[in-house]
């Protein structure tokens, strides 16, 4: 183990094991390389990347052969984690903010409002008494004469996404700080009883995940991450979105590697029987739906584990299951506002984020090295189960790691962690997934696929 993946007593290796114990599996040691800072942030990010990755391709060689050996460097993490900042299309970035996405002075703080969204913007302006069509200058006019959680709270009652601003300890003695606190970083429960399963890889596979089949439905950044990184290890993954769901365009693109895609509606009998179907021959299920909201539609994890016994059913949200904010939409930079990251990163002044979408990327490795964990368990003990993540957690399991002097940390290089692959789209720039497995790479089978290009069947 090199000394550099040791910071103020923090080691990866350490971390990963105690993320093994949380989720009661054995794992191979990981081989580790480079140390924070690797990005610009008092916050512990390259090790927090490292760590998510570390577990991942911990959990992938056990998968491959039980005495496999994982690799992770912090840098190839770290840039992992902020992959979206250097995708590009025939040579041309992409930016997923809409116009009037963004952070606003109040009278007694700040307020960020989330609109990417055309129906979380719409909201939004409603919220604030403005006409459909208003830009940042009128936004910032109506932000200034309100206060943020009285903002928060109108936003969200519209149907919009808005964060107040909140210290650390404003956030430690806020009912949802409180009721966050209480869950595990990664939970993962077995719903029911039955026969032990082949995991679907083992030694002599090609892949960890050869014969693994991964059902998609979720969006933006956290859960695609989740299901890319499991088809990075082999698995065959089917998103599975609607026509009258919207996607941010670039971010679908860059985080469909190595899947097909599918379209059904899930409101329509056909559309349901269809979701039925391919449960049925499903191993995983990836949803970032807001709590309850499968469930209304038939499709909650007990019912999951009844249409496939030993089913892992992943779930990633916002908040938490649990406490009043459990069913509240939310996206990374609003988990950062109320968490106290945001406050922190500004000294109390004005908003800093972190140097990533952090607590997306690090709750999508989390929730693949979570759903690579119950297939483990599933070939052991049998029964079906249920992993449970959220940002809230993720993001106070970041702020345990301790701090490092980081703050002026220069960018890193990134030419070497880059590939390149034909699609539809046209040529694609991409960072290519991280760590190894025995000395291999993860890689993506195929390139990006359009929306619903694909029928709703295994292949």
């Amino acid at each position: 183990m090199g000394e550099g993946s040791r910071v103020e007593g923090v080691t990866v290796e350490g971390c990963v094991r105690e993320l093994a114990d949380e989720v009661r599996v054995e794992l191979p040691s990981v081989r580790v390389t480079g140390a924070d800072p690797v990005l610009p942030s008092v916050f512990m990010v390259g090790t927090a990347a490292a760590v998510a990755v570390g577990a991942v391709t911990a959990a992938a060689a056990k998968l491959r052969g039980g005495a496999g050996e994982a690799g992770v460097d912090v840098r190839e993490a770290a840039v992992a984690f902020r992959d979206e900042r250097h995708f590009r299309v025939d040579g041309a970035g992409l930016n997923p903010w809409a116009a009037v996405s963004g952070d606003y002075r109040t009278v007694d703080g700040w307020v960020r409002l989330h609109c990417n969204f055309d129906h979380h913007r719409d909201a939004a302006l409603a919220a604030l008494g403005l006409p459909a069509g208003s830009g940042v200058d009128a936004v910032t006019r109506a932000c200034a004469g309100r206060s943020a959680v009285e903002l928060e709270e109108a936003v969200t009652a519209a149907g919009g996404c808005a964060a107040a601003m909140r210290s650390r300890a404003e956030w430690r003695a806020h009912p949802q700080g409180r009721a966050v606190a209480t869950l595990p970083l990664i939970g993962v429960t077995q719903m029911d009883g039955g026969r032990a399963e082949r995991d679907g890889g083992g030694a002599g596979r090609g892949r960890p995940l050869d014969g693994v089949r991964v059902l998609d439905l979720t969006r933006v950044i956290a859960g695609p991450v989740a299901t890319r990184t499991l088809a990075a290890h082999g698995a065959k993954v089917l998103g599975v979105g609607a026509d009258h769901l919207p996607e941010i365009p670039g971010l679908m693109i860059g985080t469909a590697f190595g899947k097909r895609s599918c379209h059904l509606d899930l409101r329509t009998r056909e559309g349901a029987a269809a979701l039925r179907d391919l449960v049925a021959g499903a191993d995983v299920l990836v949803q970032s739906y807001r709590p309850g909201a499968l469930e209304a539609l038939g499709f909650g994890p007990r019912e999951l584990a009844g249409i496939r016994p030993g089913i892992v059913c992943v779930d990633i949200s916002a908040y938490g299951s649990h406490g009043p904010w459990a069913g509240r939409r939310g996206f990374d930079s609003l988990v950062q506002m109320v968490c106290g990251m945001a406050h922190e990163g500004g000294n109390g002044l004005r908003p800093r984020p972190l140097p990533a979408q952090v607590l997306d990327h690090a709750t999508g490795y989390l929730a693949a090295f979570g759903a690579m964990a119950a297939l483990l368990r599933r070939s052991a003990e049998g029964g079906s189960w249920r992993v449970e993540l959220s940002l809230a957690r993720t993001a106070l399991w970041l702020d345990s790691l301790g701090r490092v002097d980081g703050g002026d940390t220069p960018e890193p290089e990134v030419a070497d962690l880059l590939g390149e692959m034909d699609s539809r789209f046209g040529r694609l720039t991409y960072v290519r997934p991280p760590g190894t497995v025995d000395g291999a790479s993860p890689y993506w089978a195929g390139p990006p696929p359009e929306r619903g290009e694909h029928p709703p069947a295994w292949w």
